[in-house]
């Protein structure tokens, strides 16, 4: 299994962002241990795909709308998202949760329009699950991740969950852009954790091909040691993925 890097380039970029990525590449040269993914928002899908073309990095939207199509002024949906090239698309981040309302219940529809957009596979949902800083120090991480997941992952089924199809992003909420970290034994506990889940629903064989990554203050710094952890597959990056140096150096952490 290769190791994702996901690049979560939220509200940020311009148009001529365009040159990131030949900029990543002269900095970081592709191999077969390590994919790379920047999510970049809705209005520069297109235009990264076509700049992405020949330098093997993929490109996914941050969200999609559950419907096909209607009135629903603002949002986009799944086929709209495929339509651009765009591969993957990242669902139920913590922000989306706490600004916009989605719930575990919104997550479950739109990966479950999510895989059935485009041509072929449709795209890859990256469902995002994470407790919050009240629900750790209370002993309930695991509970309210595995609840997360159950909900999230409702509609799909065996044949829908294959490593090819789906990623999973877990991302503890009080950690997403404040520096703050849990310890390497907390993420290799919930992945492990988060890894038993994806068994119970889908069977060993098919949990064992699915990617979770590690999203949280992800850095050059503590890149290599997070991803060396058993059962983290990659990371879901912020803040530090705007900058291609940076990028780059978490990228070359993966061994």
């Amino acid at each position: 299994m290769k190791t994702l890097i996901a690049a979560n380039w939220k509200m940020h970029g311009k148009l001529d962002w365009v040159d990131k990525p030949a900029e990543f590449r002269s900095l970081f040269r592709a191999n077969d241990v390590v994919d790379v993914l920047i999510c970049p928002p809705a209005h520069m899908l297109e235009i990264m795909v076509r700049a992405c073309a020949g330098h093997g990095i993929s490109i996914g939207a941050q969200n999609c709308h559950d419907k096909t199509s209607g009135a629903y002024t603002g949002e986009i949906s799944a086929q709209m998202v495929a339509d651009t090239g765009a591969t993957y698309v990242i669902l139920g981040h913590s922000e989306r949760r706490a600004m916009f309302g989605d719930t575990d219940e919104v997550v479950a529809a739109k990966t479950r329009a999510a895989l059935g957009a485009g041509i072929g596979a449709g795209l890859v949902p990256i469902v995002c699950v994470g407790e919050s800083r009240a629900e750790r120090e209370a002993g309930q991480a695991e509970e309210v991740v595995g609840g997360q997941l159950a909900v999230c992952l409702s509609k799909l089924g065996p044949e829908d969950a294959d490593g090819t199809n789906l990623v999973i992003a877990y991302e503890p909420v009080w950690a997403i852009g404040t520096g703050l970290v849990p310890t390497l034994e907390d993420i290799a506990t919930m992945h492990d954790h988060i890894r038993g889940c994806l068994t119970t629903r889908f069977g060993v064989k098919i949990a064992d091909t699915i990617q979770i990554l590690y999203g949280g203050s992800v850095k050059p710094a503590n890149a290599k040691e997070i991803l060396a952890l058993k059962d983290v597959s990659g990371a879901l990056i912020g803040g530090a993925a705007l900058e291609m140096d940076s990028l780059a150096a978490i990228a070359a952490a993966v061994e």
